[in-house]
């Protein structure tokens, strides 16, 4: 397994300096997907836990009073359904103590304002989705086209002689099945994680969905119940 390893680190020092080239934009590409989705992982998981948590807190049936304090006093910041909670709460009372406006305009205020907060979560948990999408889709070209300059340089070398063997086109041919499967390496793990995390995602906008309407829902009837 060691020859095997020091042939194939030979033949990528071999390669032309354009195949090794399409090497390490390859390995860069693999190892920044790695780190993005390691990241991503970490980040729907807590999102995900926090939105379930949330949830829980929410409809135990307390305060909705104290839920919002007990949020705006805690250290850490507030993101995902909290945040979006604490938007429609702040904005829904803050419009109940404006003179002349209807219960029914305070929860339309309160409804766009957890309208945005949703947008802009959604958009932090999609960051970087693109950048695996366009990893997952260009890799296997950007080795495909290592693959062609290898062999074009295996041909360019027999016509240059005038007795080809195996030998002599058999580096050349290495080096660029080397650039296909370097290429295939990063897209497959990308293209997996893409589908998975913007999944994921979906998930969690459909959640911030329905909680918006329901929340809008328990507003407008304590607003006329008031």
């Amino acid at each position: 397994m060691n020859n095997g390893e020091m042939s194939v680190i030979a033949l990528i020092a071999e390669a032309s300096l354009l195949v090794q080239l399409v090497m390490l934009i390859l390995l860069l590409a693999s190892v920044a997907s790695w780190a993005v989705m390691i990241r991503k992982h970490r980040m729907l998981g807590d999102a995900e836990e926090a939105a379930s948590r949330f949830e829980q807190a929410f409809w135990a049936g307390g305060d909705l009073s104290e839920l919002y304090r007990d949020l705006t006093e805690q250290p850490e910041g507030m993101e995902g359904m909290e945040a979006i909670f604490e938007a429609g709460f702040a904005e829904f009372a803050e419009g109940r103590r404006r003179p002349g406006q209807s219960a029914t305009d305070a929860v339309e205020s309160a409804r766009r304002s957890m309208r945005i907060v949703h947008m802009r979560e959604i958009d932090r948990l999609e960051g970087n989705l693109a950048f695996l999408a366009t990893v997952g889709s260009t890799s296997p070209y950007i080795g495909l086209f290592g693959t062609v300059w290898g062999i074009m340089n295996s041909f360019r070398a027999l016509g240059a002689v005038q007795q080809a063997t195996l030998s002599m086109v058999a580096p050349g041919i290495a080096e660029a099945l080397i650039a296909t499967a370097m290429g295939l390496a990063a897209a497959i793990p990308a293209v997996i994680g893409y589908n998975r995390f913007a999944d994921k995602v979906e998930r969690l906008e459909t959640r911030f969905d329905t909680f918006v309407e329901e929340f809008c829902s328990i507003l407008e009837r304590n607003a006329h119940a008031e």
